[in-house]
């Protein structure tokens, strides 16, 4: 274990990003767990964090594991290569990708009620996550951020597999990884936490409502 918690894992990467401190920069975590994370970046460099709703599409018999993944705006990401060993249907897909996009949409209800999208153009723009494991959840996020023509795009996480850091280093500026795991070896993200539950809607809530660094706090929603 490397972490005591999410807490203590976004201390430790606001360390290695000093350099973006006060840049025109805004951090956007991957709900849930990845949120703890950017905001605690966004303390350490006194930019503003927000939510980057994306998610993985569940293989249907390991919910766990993702074959894909959705982005707010309903584009999908497929794992070509997985494909020929699950033998899902264009239908079953289109229904799984359904399902995940309509979650996507009830969460961006949930954590940003009326409040408008940030303008991602021109900016540095750090997206983060509590670690990444097949790096398709990450991809989509880093998709969506890219078509938003940001001046810079980096991805920051406490702890990554070498196989998803290897999936989205080409389509980034920067990655910044504090530990990244062999390939050949079993990867679980909770592993290298000491403290690790799932977070709540209203968990989400609380640190994206948290000031950083004297940035107003978004008004406040309320989750349901």
């Amino acid at each position: 274990m490397l972490f005591k918690d999410r807490d203590e894992a976004g201390v430790q990467l606001a360390q290695t990003l000093k350099a973006y401190r006060g840049q025109d920069a805004i951090v956007l975590g991957i709900p849930r767990g990845g949120v703890v994370v950017a905001f605690h970046v966004a303390k350490e460099l006194g930019v503003p964090a927000d939510a980057m709703v994306v998610r993985k599409i569940p293989i249907p018999w390991s919910p766990e594991a993702g074959f894909g993944a959705v982005g707010p705006d309903g584009s999908v990401i497929i794992n070509e290569e997985m494909m020929p060993y699950l033998g899902l249907s264009a239908r079953e897909i289109d229904r799984l990708a359904g399902e995940v996009y309509a979650e996507i949409q009830r969460r961006m209800e949930v954590y940003r009620g009326e409040k408008p999208w940030p303008s991602l153009a021109g900016k540095t723009v750090i997206l983060t996550d509590d670690g990444l494991a097949t790096g398709i959840t990450m991809l989509a996020a880093v998709k969506t951020v890219r078509n938003q023509s940001p001046a810079r795009l980096i991805a920051a996480i406490p702890v990554a597999s070498g196989s998803g850091c290897y999936l989205v280093k080409p389509h980034v500026d920067e990655l910044v990884c504090l530990h990244t795991h062999p390939e050949d070896l079993p990867f679980a993200v909770a592993a290298f936490y000491r403290l690790w539950t799932d977070m709540t809607d209203e968990d989400v809530l609380d640190y994206l409502h948290r000031p950083t660094n004297g940035h107003p706090t978004p008004e406040q929603g309320t989750a349901s």
